[in-house]
């Protein structure tokens, strides 16, 4: 995992061919602006633009999960945020099997930590990294980019 602000993304370029192209959208566009929805940037890269309401730690965890072809990069635009997190390879208590189609896998497991993002932070998350989001009070926005890995 890792965690920073967006004007140091530069830095995380070398790490995914796609990081690049998710990183120039932001910069290239009104992320203040957009609306809830999918937007298909390119092969291997979607965005997630994410409105709604927090949740308290414990509704947030019933959604703890990771994913096995996807690294995704989590922005704050409205916040702050939290989030769980825990290594996977630490979790021992799946919560029903893997879902091919969504690419997402869930855990009964608690978490070993929680941190905040606030606006114009992110945190990458690999499929090491088993999370739960939209963790606060009042009206979060957020961008999620699904990077492909298969």
């Amino acid at each position: 995992m890792i965690i920073d602000s967006l004007q140091n993304a530069d830095k995380y370029y070398s790490l995914h061919p796609n990081f690049q192209k998710a990183f120039e959208y932001v910069n290239q566009t009104d992320i203040a602006s957009l609306e809830a929805g999918t937007i298909e940037i390119n092969e291997g890269l979607k965005l997630i633009v994410i409105h709604g309401d927090g949740n308290t730690r414990e509704e947030s965890i019933k959604g703890f999960e990771c994913h096995d072809k996807n690294i995704d990069i989590q922005i704050s635009i409205q916040g702050p945020e939290t989030f769980a997190w825990k290594p996977r390879e630490k979790c021992v208590s799946p919560n029903g099997d893997y879902s091919d189609e969504r690419d997402v896998r869930f855990f009964h497991d608690k978490p070993d930590m929680f941190f905040e993002l606030q606006e114009k932070q992110f945190a990458i998350l690999f499929p090491e990294d088993v999370h739960a989001t939209m963790i606060g009070e009042g009206f979060l926005k957020k961008l999620v980019f699904k990077v492909s890995i298969s």
